[in-house]
This record gives C-alpha cells, sequence and structure tokens, in this order.
C-alpha cells in the first residue's frame, strides 16, 4: 500500500478527533440529572436510619387453643392447670440517629413498649444494642441509646414551624422488615388531630407518602435532608393518608426527657364544666360543644391573659373543644412554655388568647389533689396501691367516710399502683363532679362512689 495513503488515514483521524465533542471532564459527572435533591436528600440522610427489633418476653399457657378454639383452649387450661410456657417475642420499628457522638436514637414510643433487650440496625449492617433512656406514652416519643456507639452518623434536624404545605417530602423506614425502604409524597396538611382510644393527638403533620408497619419511629424529611417529623400513624380506613408528629414537639419532649426523666405535665389554670343544650343557647351556639370557664386559679397562665370565669372555651391551638374531658385529653399534647392560641365567648364576643402552658410541678399538683379531693397520698406505694396519709375534715372523701391509711387502688378507670399513676389519675379526672374508687382497708376491697 502507497506510504501516502497511511499519512492520508492518520490526518483524517486527527481531523476527526479535532470535531468530535470531548469527553466530559470528571467535574460535570456531578450534574447526573438523576441526582435530584430527592435522591440527594435521602443519601444523606438514609446512614442515620435504624431498624429496631425490640425483643420481648411472653407467657402463654402450652394449649393456647384447640381445633381452632381459643376459648376451649384456655377452659382445658384452666381445669388441668397446665404450665406456662415463655417465649421471645420480636417486633420491628424505625428510628433515626439524632445525636451520634452519644449515640441518642429518636423513636415511637410504643416500638418499644414492654421491650427487655432492643436492638438497632445500622445501614452499614452494624447490630448494637441499645437501652432506654426515656419514653413518654402521651407523645409516643422515645429515645433510645446505643451502647459502646462509635462512628455513629446523625440526621440534621429541621423547623416544623415553617412546613409548606405541597412541600415534598419522604419517609425512610423498615415497613414489614424491608430495610430502609424510602416513599415520596408531600405534605397534605398540617395540624391534623387523630383519635387513639379514648385519647386526642393533637398536631399531627399529614402526607400521603407511604407509611406502613414498621414505619413507626422513622423520619420524615423534606428535600434538604433535614429532619421535618418523626412518622408514627397510618389511617387503616384510607389509604395515601399518614401522620407524622412535628419534629418541634419532638425536640421538646426530648429534651424534658433528658433532663427530667419524664414529660411534665401541663395546665392552664382553668376548671370547667360540659356544655348543655341551654348553655348552648344561650352563648347562641349551633351545636353543644365547648367547655364552660367555672373557675380560674391564681396565678396561672389563664388569669395572667385575663381569662373570666362564665368565660366559654371553644378551641385550643385551633382544635375544637367538645367538652372538658376532651379539653383535659388535649392538654396532654403540650409541653412546658409551649406557646398556644385559645378561642372564648364572653356574651356575644369572640376573641382568641395566646397562652403559655405551664408545667405542674409536684407540689402544685399535690395542693390541687388536697383542694379538690381532700387527700394526700403517703410518697411510698403500699400493698399495690397508694396508701392515704391524710383526709381533710368536711371534704368529700371525709364525707364519704375515707381514712388515713386506705389504700386506694383504682381511681375511674385508671389503676392507682404508685405515686406517678395517682397523680396522672388525677390529671385525667381532677374536672368530674362524681368518681368511681376502689379501696382496700382491713384486708378487703371496697367499691365507693366519690361525689365531688
Amino acid at each position: 500500500m502507497p506510504a501516502h495513503r497511511f499519512v492520508c488515514g492518520a490526518a483524517l483521524a486527527v481531523l476527526l478527533l479535532a470535531v468530535l465533542p470531548a469527553a466530559a471532564p470528571a467535574a460535570e459527572a456531578k450534574h447526573d440529572p438523576r441526582r435530584t435533591p430527592v435522591v440527594e436528600a435521602v443519601q444523606t440522610s438514609s446512614p442515620a436510619v435504624v431498624n429496631i427489633t425490640s425483643t420481648s418476653v411472653v407467657e402463654q399457657r402450652s394449649m393456647p387453643g384447640l381445633f381452632g378454639q381459643p376459648g376451649l383452649g384456655q377452659f382445658l387450661n384452666d381445669m388441668y392447670g397446665l404450665p406456662t410456657r415463655r417465649y421471645k417475642r420480636e417486633s420491628l420499628g424505625s428510628g433515626v440517629i439524632i445525636d451520634g457522638a452519644r449515640g441518642l436514637v429518636l423513636t415511637n414510643a410504643h416500638v418499644i413498649s414492654g421491650a427487655s433487650e432492643i436492638t438497632v440496625r445500622l445501614l452499614d449492617g452494624r447490630e448494637l444494642k441499645a437501652e432506654l433512656l426515656g419514653a413518654d406514652p402521651d407523645f409516643d416519643l422515645a429515645v433510645l441509646q446505643i451502647k459502646s456507639a462509635k462512628s455513629l452518623p446523625q440526621a440534621a434536624m429541621g423547623d416544623s414551624s415553617n412546613i409548606y404545605i405541597g412541600e415534598t417530602v419522604i419517609a425512610i423506614g423498615n415497613p414489614f422488615g424491608y430495610t430502609h425502604t424510602v416513599t415520596t409524597g408531600v405534605v397534605s396538611a398540617l395540624k391534623r388531630s387523630v383519635r387513639s382510644g379514648d385519647q386526642v393527638l393533637t398536631d399531627f403533620i399529614q402526607t400521603d407518602a407511604a407509611i406502613n408497619p414498621g414505619n413507626s419511629g422513622g423520619p420524615l424529611i423534606n428535600i434538604l435532608g433535614q429532619v421535618i417529623g418523626v412518622t408514627t400513624a397510618i389511617q387503616a380506613q384510607a389509604e395515601g393518608i399518614g401522620f407524622a408528629i412535628p419534629v418541634n414537639k419532638a425536640k421538646r419532649v426530648i429534651n424534658e426527657l433528658l433532663t427530667k426523666g419524664s414529660v411534665s405535665p401541663v395546665w392552664l389554670g382553668l376548671a370547667g364544666q360540659d356544655v348543655d343544650q341551654r348553655i348552648a343557647n344561650y352563648f347562641g351556639l349551633s351545636k353543644v360543644h365547648g367547655m364552660l370557664v367555672t373557675e380560674v386559679h391564681q396565678p396561672s397562665p389563664a388569669s395572667a391573659a385575663g381569662v373570666q370565669p362564665g368565660d366559654l372555651l371553644l378551641e385550643l391551638d385551633k382544635v375544637e373543644i367538645l367538652d372538658k374531658d376532651h379539653y383535659l385529653n388535649l392538654l396532654r399534647n403540650f409541653t412546658d412554655k409551649q406557646e398556644i392560641s385559645a378561642t372564648f365567648q364572653r356574651g356575644d364576643a369572640r376573641f382568641t388568647k395566646k397562652l403559655q402552658v405551664e408545667a405542674l410541678g409536684k407540689n402544685r399538683v399535690l395542693a390541687l389533689v388536697w383542694r379538690r379531693w381532700g387527700l394526700r397520698p403517703a410518697p411510698n406505694s403500699s400493698r399495690g396501691g397508694v396508701a392515704l396519709a391524710a383526709v381533710a375534715q368536711g371534704s368529700a372523701a371525709a364525707q364519704l367516710g375515707l381514712l388515713p391509711g386506705d389504700v386506694l387502688l383504682q381511681i375511674g378507670n385508671n389503676r392507682v399502683t404508685n405515686a406517678d399513676a395517682f397523680t396522672d389519675a388525677f390529671l385525667r379526672h381532677r374536672m368530674q363532679s362524681v368518681l368511681m374508687i376502689r379501696i382496700l382497708r382491713g384486708g378487703r376491697v371496697y367499691y365507693a362512689r366519690l361525689a365531688l
């Protein structure tokens, strides 16, 4: 082949190289169109999301059922006194590391309820033991600490006070045991209320991001990779409706759990009664709802705001008040020094006040118990209940015949096993006019009706 043909071929190759576009430099790889803000947020946050396995020990009779009939099995168990057997039961949930240096994990309280052993599994495959530092069932939040924590990632905590309805959110968790599952959606609504048993939980973020069993306790993040909520519930009756606890509320609960060991009950300093049709007609209400204020304690957040007996409380933090029990349930959603709004009606005029809820310390609770019920509980529990140290003369308790040394076993539907349970029962029932109580005296148990 002639030599000039090789030269022409080489020249053509050089010409082609000059014309064809050069390969993209390494720096341009960062502009991969697939790396959306959602992808980057997931990659940033996923290492801090953990799978939580809680193990509890369950006792069960050796014959729980027979021929598919649990009742028949129970009958035979009772008749023949069959021994119980113990076995371990595991439940799965999610959590997020909020402090890598201390190994702190935020999750739902129900995820670790009753657990005797807690294990967390990280994205990198590490499985580590964790212990419970504090939990509050009313807020459904718990803080765990990973033992022997080293080189742990942590999530960035966001701000739930400026969430946009319609903004993109991402849920990361372990639904049905599928670890680090990512689902996306938008914020559907804010300040939603959800009823759970006899309790009303408020201030939820509603989202259509898929949340399934096992997601509980995992983070809801924005496209900046910041935690703005803790996924906690799904609406079983409908698809595409899930709920998350706002991260600002979680921060307040975490602070109280870590500094005090528990979340202090709060109050506004109000006592009241249910609204009947007569009261509703007086205030011109279209339906029966609200709580009529009968007493304003001094000093208290309500007295500082100028609330007066005779005012009608209609809304608390934009949630319509149904009755006094509903009001007390709603108070359990707030933490010390949190500012909330309350809507009242005085005569024909409606007005809204900003109030800062206040913690009810132990001494103040005991003072209210003495004033309202005429009881002073002994500091230590006794025989499975709470013994009475004193009974106020002329009080409802004295008129019933209660005496020092009697042991309270139950107040309303609340079992009173210790001082904390007694306080909780008082806070739940302090506005009741009649209470059923169960008392232990001289080795015998009595039921009595306490009229207040």
